[in-house]
């Protein structure tokens, strides 16, 4: 899940001139800067092989890309709308506004590759590549969290459900996403599990079950991906 991505240092959301105050009053190449770069050289390691994979397993991400429809992008915007307020209100909580990887000077998700270093061109030019990769890659990715998180929700009960949907948005945090945020997405895994359940329904089968829950898991991915890029394009 890639939403909120853009948003989430331990302040809230900082304006592009308010990250290059802070970038002036930083030592350049310090620890923090060090440690940033590391972390994004794994990233861009591990989004390099998962855009391989999708491109490899092709005909599989195909049927994916394939079968969406308005509907699963219309659907995907309420959503959207209502995790990113859920996270702006956990935010005012000091606890859940922690995240490791902005607590390293990073912005957001590592997988978008936005830091609060001054890195010169790279500033532009990696998240623009990460952002690439994660296009290609999206696919392979999304169905592999619905394999995890969706599969069998047709005999787990709403109890069990709404644990893995909670379960589905904490996972986010263990990449560096800000507590609050890695809960609000606990929306995008209730909806999510919805979907499931309404291709169980129309199919009886969990393989068009996982279908049409990938489907809007894709959607969804690419719309707030299609937001993070309107904001890195106007500078916000």
């Amino acid at each position: 899940m890639v939403a909120l991505l853009r948003i989430g240092t331990s302040s809230g959301y900082r304006s592009r001139h308010d990250r290059g105050r802070d970038r002036a009053d930083s030592p350049p190449c310090g620890p923090s800067t060090v440690l940033a770069l590391a972390v994004l050289a794994v990233v861009g390691i591990r989004l390099v092989e998962a855009a391989r994979s999708s491109v490899t397993a092709h005909r599989r991400s195909m049927v994916v890309v394939r079968g969406l429809q308005g509907r699963h992008f219309a659907a995907a915007v309420p959503v959207l709308v209502i995790t990113i307020t859920l996270a702006f209100l956990l935010w005012q909580v000091p606890v859940l506004s922690f995240g490791w990887w902005s607590a390293i000077g990073g912005i957001g998700n590592p997988a978008v590759g936005l830091t609060d270093q001054d890195l010169g061109i790279f500033d532009v030019l990696i998240p623009a590549f990460f952002l690439g990769l994660l296009v290609v890659a999206l696919p392979l990715l999304v169905a592999r969290e619905e394999w995890t998180f969706r599969r069998r929700a047709e005999v787990r009960g709403p109890a069990g459900n709404l644990g893995r949907a909670v379960a589905f948005g904490l996972a986010h945090a263990v990449i560096g996403i800000p507590i609050g945020a890695a809960l609000a997405l606990s929306v995008g895994g209730i909806y999510l599990t919805a979907c499931y359940l309404r291709g169980w329904t129309e199919t009886r089968t969990q393989a068009g079950a996982l279908l049409e829950s990938t489907r809007a898991h894709l959607a969804y991915n690419l719309t707030a991906l299609a937001l993070i890029a309107m904001a890195l394009a106007l500078g916000l």
